[in-house]
């Protein structure tokens, strides 16, 4: 094992965790940015790290098409390859069993995808995807496991989690550098609980260095993805991080670590960049909008960054409907923000002051007091009284279903639940 787990502060299931692996020592909660192959687009690594990433995410089988592990494995790894000096995690291709899925052939050898770069068949196995992941040289590398969408249920269910189980023994057998890279393993089963606890148990006793919660953000409804992380969490080591795959909203984030997990990867903020919509305490500010044209303001006047300390919105306007300096600004004030969450997370947690934080987060998204239901079940579990960021419950109903009280025989489902 290469790594090290030290929980620090705790609020009830949320914790604040110092992660020492191989390139760096991490704060936790934390953020990933998604580099697919190497680079996150528009930054360089300077800028990366000068706004604090902790932590950047590749993907196997994108870096094995182009440029190829060889390589990079040849030129020093990938930390050397793209001028990194902080922590890697790469990402085993499982993913692309569903981004992928009409190039992709799933048997219990492996998952055959057709090339869309040249078209040329490549077979990625349990074993080649650790092989690829050994020679690119992350500090944390992913389990090759069984994906499917998280909507699908029935036997196609069932197989995908009992499939993961097998692959992770094959996984652990390929692993060759289990002294330099870490590797987790991924909890599938979709959104049912009997499932998802099975591959829970399973992967526990195989003691690996640490584990992930996979196949969520797929199209669920936000009520089955909360509780799963909750079931899931609840479940898993607690000296062994936890990290929920594919979470990127910051109302996600902050619902997650309340409820116990500590990593997160997404490529939502840089996306929504490029479409020009940038990250505020409030939710979202999309430039490309007539009214920002003469907008002199600052993106967010409460934010340190490079962008907001030097540029308007009117001149983000201008570009983001125009030029790529507009994506590269907005990419580098949303990673910004994402950095930022995640230390105030951490902080607010050491200093015993999380509950606090949850609210004044939650009264700048919903100023009306119009929490989500989902996050009020969710904050009842985590043990946080958010009680005076809520408008009222529009029926008794209503108001018992977020006290965690049962009254659905007395009071049925009307049309204002």
């Amino acid at each position: 094992m290469a790594l090290r787990f030290e929980v620090l502060g705790r609020f009830n299931r949320a914790r604040a965790a110092r992660l020492t692996l191989p390139h760096f020592t991490c704060q936790t909660p934390l953020f990933m940015p998604v580099g697919t192959q190497g680079t996150i687009k528009g930054l360089t690594t300077d800028q990366l790290e000068e706004i604090g990433c902790q932590i950047i995410l590749g993907n196997t089988y994108h870096l094995e098409l182009r440029p190829g592990s060889q390589l990079i494995d040849d030129l020093g790894g990938l930390h050397k390859f793209m001028n990194w000096k902080r922590a890697l995690l790469t990402d085993s291709g499982g993913f692309q069993m569903v981004s992928l899925l009409h190039l992709a052939d799933i048997t219990e050898e492996g998952v055959t995808f057709q090339s869309p770069v040249d078209g040329k068949p490549m077979l990625l196995t349990p074993e080649e995807s650790i092989h690829i992941q050994n020679k690119i040289g992350a500090d944390i590398i992913m389990a090759l496991d069984d994906v499917v969408k998280t909507t699908i249920t029935g036997p196609r269910m069932e197989e995908a989690m009992y499939r993961t189980l097998r692959w992770i023994d094959r996984c652990i057998a390929a692993h060759k550098k289990p002294d330099a890279q870490n590797l987790f393993g991924i909890v599938q089963g979709g959104v049912d609980p009997v499932l998802r606890d099975i591959c829970v148990r399973g992967l526990v006793e195989r003691n690996l260095p640490g584990y992930a919660i996979g196949g969520l953000a797929g199209g669920e409804d936000k009520d089955s993805f909360w509780r799963v992380v909750a079931q899931c969490t609840a479940g898993l080591p607690e000296d062994k991080p936890r990290y929920v795959m594919g979470v990127g909203y910051p109302l996600d984030i902050v619902v997650c670590s309340a409820l116990g997990a500590d990593m997160y990867d997404c490529v939502y903020p840089t996306r929504t960049a490029r479409f020009g919509t940038a990250l505020v305490p409030e939710g979202v500010l999309k430039l490309k909008q007539n009214a920002m044209a003469t907008d002199e303001r600052p993106i967010d006047p409460t934010c340190p960054c490079m962008v907001c300390k030097n540029y308007t919105r009117a001149y983000l306007h201008c570009l983001v409907t125009k030029d790529a300096m507009g994506s590269q600004l907005l990419s580098y004030h949303n990673l910004s923000f994402m950095m930022r969450l995640s230390r105030d997370l951490h902080m607010s947690i050491l200093e015993g002051r999380f509950p606090e934080f949850v609210r004044g987060f939650l009264r700048m998204q919903f100023p009306k007091g119009d929490v989500p239901k989902w996050v009020r079940n969710a904050m009842v579990v985590a043990g946080i009284d958010i009680s005076e960021c809520c408008a009222p419950a529009k029926c008794p109903r209503d108001a018992m279903e977020v006290a965690g009280t049962d009254i659905s025989e007395i009071c049925p489902p009307t049309k204002c639940s």
